[in-house]
């Protein structure tokens, strides 16, 4: 990307919307273009991590420009799917304290965790003392003051939090044309030497370079001004804005929380952060509002305090509670216990969680309790994956969660103003056909459910996995029928010790699996299956394909068990939303039919099943209306828009007393008739069927005289010429003499009587 460099002297920044990113600064006349990345910054909050509040600048040159925000989008939060407002940087000289204490509530020695520093009565408690408990040294002052320069380099302005360490000062970088920089102490130790290992331990902080993660500069030591005890120091960008918790805490002044949408935006935008971390080596161990800072549209991860890496025994552990995973307390942080923090993040930000730091704090509430968990049933999936206390169920890959996250949000922001926002997935194919389309399409369709078989040879089916070392070889069988397929698969796997027998990989399991259940062999299909588990090579695929095999063997209940657990797992599919829906129609469960069904269609009108689908349920709850509706909404470039069209005639016209059938009814089945382009026997069919219903209409009185339908005059006896016509013409298209036969006598029988 070209920008423009800025022109102070040994400042790296570049110009932003018409100042420095790094000192601040307007550009000077003649400022050169150069191609270079974008710069931010970072603040603090005010339990201690590193926050929020103004861009990089000059101390001296007072109140800051203001950052003209426009049209124009810094990033794209939650993959461009959510309009988030933008939050403008501020003068980072008014983030700093006029008089910094930290309330007596807030004192707790740094040691064992207990209070200290608490007044009786009108005495005011101790900003300075010991430990009653476990005898530590503990301090509230200042350790830095204003004017104060650290390490030769960085002149102390003043405080902006204090946090677990100790207090966190804003400063400027003298040898760096006066930027602005954060100063946080490392360790609360009066050991020289502890001090400098934790120095040298640290740096290797100073090489993590990500655009969503604040940005180390130095590590240095200063002696504290009270004791001359070395004091050591990270010095990192400062970041303005506002931090996650205070954009929730402003919401709750008014007695809400942060929309799902927008939090989950937030998550998606910073998971990468993790992800990076994570394929560093590294694990950040304190996720949580505090430490997330939105700046007009991006966001930084801030306070790298408690960054360690993932293989370090002996490091101190920083969490805090009711984030922290179950876990880390005994074998330690790890990345599954990284994304645990995410999703108790999301959590906090979503719904009033009071308790959440307590007893009970590693649960979820019931959505019973929190009205938004019970509206949005795949973000409480999300939620209760990523917090669940068993690791091994958890997500274990940021990238992973960030995909399932994009789902929900898809889902989510759907269901909130009925625009689909569909998607290729990365774990399913599309579907294979739209389940139930062609009975609904057929003259003799009852709108019965589709059968198992009919399921099954639907569904999507799970992508093939391209790192298995069983890719290569299926990609060889893809031309082969179930039965040879199945035959070549199994020869390969009963082939241990041989090349292709260590090759086969989990896909071929699968892929046999797959093969046998299209072959009706039930019991073959599982053994596969069952061996898969037995070579600890098991997943959620093995799970969907177990689904299959009880829906085929007519187990419904079992089969919706199995494809729940599936979704447990995927809760941002629509795969086994679309699955869960047929199966519980199968089980006779319309109402949870419908919902899934619902979900479905209103997020991805690809998955033509679902339509048709709630369609059915619809039909059978007596909503002709609304399955009509649903009908009309698959688009004109599906496949199956005709077979919509035909089932939405034939649904406004199927109430089980035609008694029922209004004019208007009659009148919305012709004109959809009249829209479309047919073959001749079906619009024929059609047509029939359309004046057939309007003649026993207009027969029961409820039929108006006056106007035309599919041109024919709306009285007794233009709708008999018209049937008489139809069914003559389908008499010339039919293929056998009896069916011709049969035809004319239709007509014959139907034909206004007269003299002749």
């Amino acid at each position: 990307m070209t920008v423009l460099a800025c022109a102070q002297p040994e400042c790296a920044g570049a110009i932003e919307d018409g100042y420095c990113n790094v000192c601040g600064v307007a550009p000077a006349p003649g400022a050169v273009r150069r191609t270079a990345g974008q710069d931010a910054a970072a603040r603090i909050d005010e339990d201690g991590g590193t926050a929020s509040s103004g861009l990089s600048g000059r101390p001296s040159a007072g109140t800051m420009p203001s950052r003209q925000t426009g049209d124009s989008r810094r990033g794209q939060l939650g993959a461009g799917l959510v309009d988030i407002p933008p939050i403008r940087a501020s003068d980072p000289a008014d983030a700093v304290m006029a008089d910094p204490q930290v309330s007596e509530s807030r004192r707790f020695c740094s040691n064992c965790g207990q209070p200290v520093g608490r007044g009786s009565g009108e005495t005011p408690g101790r900003t300075e003392g010991f430990c009653k408990n476990c005898g530590a040294r503990f301090s509230f002052q200042p350790r830095l003051r204003p004017g104060e320069l650290v390490a030769g380099q960085y002149e102390v302005l003043g405080c902006l939090a204090h946090g677990g360490l100790g207090w966190i000062y804003l400063a400027r970088d003298r040898n760096v044309s006066d930027r602005w920089v954060v100063l946080k102490g490392l360790l609360n130790s009066g050991d020289s030497d502890a001090q400098a290992a934790a120095v040298a331990e640290r740096r290797f902080l100073a090489e993590v370079e990500h655009p969503s993660i604040v940005r180390i500069y130095n590590f240095v030591q200063h002696p504290d001004s009270q004791t001359g005890d070395p004091t050591g120091y990270i010095v990192m960008e400062y970041v303005g804005g506002q931090s996650l918790r205070e954009i929730v805490l402003e919401r709750r002044k008014a007695h809400e929380s942060l929309p799902v949408a927008h939090a989950l935006a937030y998550a998606i935008e910073v998971l990468p952060a993790l992800g990076y971390l994570h394929r560093l080596g590294l694990v950040y161990c304190d996720f949580k509002p505090d430490n997330v800072i939105q700046v007009e549209e991006q966001l930084k991860l801030i306070d790298l305090g408690g960054v360690r890496r993932i293989d370090d025994d002996d490091s101190p552990i920083y969490g805090t509670a009711g984030y922290q995973a179950p876990e880390v307390a005994t074998v330690g942080p790890s990345p599954s216990s990284d994304l645990y923090t995410v999703g108790r993040a999301l959590a906090v930000l979503t719904f009033e969680f009071s308790g959440y730091t307590g007893t009970y704090q590693h649960r979820l509430p019931d959505p019973e309790v929190v009205p938004v968990l019970a509206e949005q049933p795949s973000f409480y999936r999300l939620l209760r994956r990523a917090t669940d206390a068993d690791p091994r169920r958890r997500f274990a890959v940021a990238a992973d969660m960030a995909e399932q996250m994009t789902g929900v949000l898809r889902e989510v922001l759907s269901a909130t103003d009925g625009t689909p926002r569909p998607s290729f997935s990365t774990r399913f194919t599309p579907e294979l056909r739209a389940i139930g389309a062609a009975a609904s399409a057929d003259a003799a369709g009852t709108w019965a459910a589709p059968g198992s078989g009919e399921i099954v040879a639907g569904l999507p089916v799970p992508l093939v996995d391209s790192g298995d070392p069983a890719a290569g070889l299926l990609a060889t069988l893809t031309t082969l029928g179930p039965r040879q397929l199945a035959d070549a698969l199994q020869q390969a796997i009963a082939v241990p010790g041989t090349s292709a027998g260590v090759a086969v990989g989990a896909e071929a399991y699968l892929a046999l699996a797959r093969a046998r259940i299209a072959l009706g062999d039930l019991a073959g299909a599982g053994r596969p299956l069952t061996q898969l588990a037995g070579r600890g090579l098991g997943d959620w695929r093995v799970t969907w394909y177990q689904g299959l095999i009880e829906l085929l063997a007519g187990r419904a209940e079992k089969a919706r068990d199995a494809f729940d657990t599936v979704l447990d797992f995927l809760p941002g599919e629509l795969a086994p939303k679309l699955a869960l829906g047929l199966t519980a129609e199968a089980a006779g469960d319309n109402g949870l039919a419908a919902r899934y069904f619902g979900t479905v269609w209103t997020t991805d009108r690809t998955y033509v099943s679902a339509a048709f689908g709630l369609a059915r349920v619809r039909l059978a709850a007596g909503d002709i209306a609304p399955a009509v509706d649903v009908l009309g909404t698959v688009p004109q470039t599906s496949t199956y828009f005709l077979a919509a069209q035909i089932a939405a005639i034939r649904a406004r016209l199927t109430p089980s007393d035609r008694a029922s059938l209004s004019a208007a009814d009659i009148g919305d089945a012709g004109s959809r008739l009249e829209g479309l382009q047919l073959d001749a026997s079906t619009r024929h069919t059609l047509a029939a069927e359309v004046l057939n219903a309007a003649l026993s209409v207009l027969q029961a009185g409820m039929l108006g005289s006056g106007g035309r339908l599919l041109g024919c005059e709306q009285t007794d006896k233009g709708l008999r010429l018209g049937l008489e016509r139809t069914y003559r013409a389908l008499a010339r298209l039919s293929a056998t003499q009896p069916g011709r036969y049969a035809l004319i006598d239709l007509a014959n029988d139907v034909r206004p009587r007269t003299l002749t």
